[in-house]
């Protein structure tokens, strides 16, 4: 299933940039990351819980290409919800934090799905919305 999921998302994911970010669906929103190596501009749906000041990403395939690039660059910028977020300090979580910022039948859905890892993502301009 993790496989054919992989290959699909190839097709896929062009298809939801569009509604991914828009608040449309909201666990729904697009990582926008530079390539480490091909210094490229990428952008990837995924699906986001906000936490704090900052964000979690479940990462069903693991550590993908996007996530090493978010946690590489200083330029990342999250769309969520219709609104641009600069996003810094991605690191890698335990299921259990990364579970926490998920309401119960969310939890389910990532235990379904055999979500073990996260992406946290601090919000650059929350320390300055916060003063």
């Amino acid at each position: 299933m993790g496989s054919f999921i992989k290959r699909s998302a190839k097709y896929f994911n062009p298809l939801v940039l569009g509604l991914a970010g828009s608040g449309i669906i909201p666990v729904w929103a697009v990582i926008a990351h530079t390539g480490r190596r091909s210094g490229r501009r990428y952008r990837t749906p995924i699906a986001i819980r906000p936490s704090g000041s900052g964000f979690v990403i479940p990462l069903p395939f693991g550590k993908t290409d996007w996530c090493r690039n978010a946690m590489a660059a200083n330029d990342t910028v999250i769309r969520w919800k219709g609104r641009d977020y600069h996003v810094g300090s991605a690191r890698m979580i335990d299921k259990a934090e990364g579970e926490r910022a998920f309401p119960a039948p969310l939890r389910r859905a990532l235990a379904v799905l055999h979500i073990e890892q996260f992406l946290a993502v601090q919000r650059v301009d929350a320390a300055s919305e916060a003063a």
